[in-house]
């Protein structure tokens, strides 16, 4: 029904992650209708993106130098490594603006389905991190789903006999939540997390 180069632009927009048909049809029509200069932007800024980003050669976070920023911060205590799934975690985390440490990117949970081998991540680089430097403390920080589970549970049977204290994020109610909204998960996490009211 569109003009061939239409319809390529549409089919490529659909293979971006959680754009279906109609959402590649939406920003193809939105591309069609911004300027030329918005859209050699747009292409000159993911080509750049494409080009100079890379993987810290120490914690693997998404960087433009290496090491990256959080790496080089000598003012962040290195004792402390929150092991993330990807990037983004580590981001979210950093944004709470409460945790000073150095982290470790794992680059995926464990999925069999999915293809996701233990092997298939960066928990080889983990353990050589641990043997070199003087780690106190290892935070998991990997989401509650069954895979982020699993992944916790093997780094957890991998990383216990090393001696290094192991610690998880706390689970629960989120601020400003009803509690009759929680799932029943939600609130055992949140139970077994209670600590004492100061």
């Amino acid at each position: 029904m569109y003009a061939e180069s239409l319809n390529k632009l549409i089919e490529e927009l659909k293979k971006l992650p959680g754009i279906g048909p109609k959402s590649a049809q939406r920003l193809a029509f939105f591309i069609l209708g911004s300027s030329r200069k918005n859209i050699e932007d747009l292409v000159a800024s993911i080509i750049a993106a494409k080009d100079r980003l890379k993987y810290c050669s120490v914690c693997f976070n998404i960087t433009d130098v290496d090491p990256c920023k959080t790496c080089s911060d000598l003012s962040r205590d290195e004792k402390t490594i929150c092991v993330v799934a990807e990037p983004k975690d580590l981001v979210a985390i950093e944004r709470s603006g409460v945790y000073n440490g150095k982290y470790h990117v794992l680059g995926g949970v464990i999925s069999p389905l999915d293809g996701v081998e233990p092997d298939s991540l960066r928990i080889k680089e983990l353990l050589a991190r641990l043997s070199k430097n003087s780690v106190t403390e290892v935070v998991l920080a990997v989401s509650p789903t069954t895979e982020g589970e699993a992944t916790s549970i093997y780094l957890t049977r991998l990383l216990k006999p090393l001696g290094v204290k192991l610690t998880r994020i706390a689970y629960g109610l989120p601020i400003g939540a009803d509690m009759d909204y929680a799932d029943p998960a939600t609130l055992s996490k949140a139970l077994e997390g209670r600590r004492e009211v100061s």
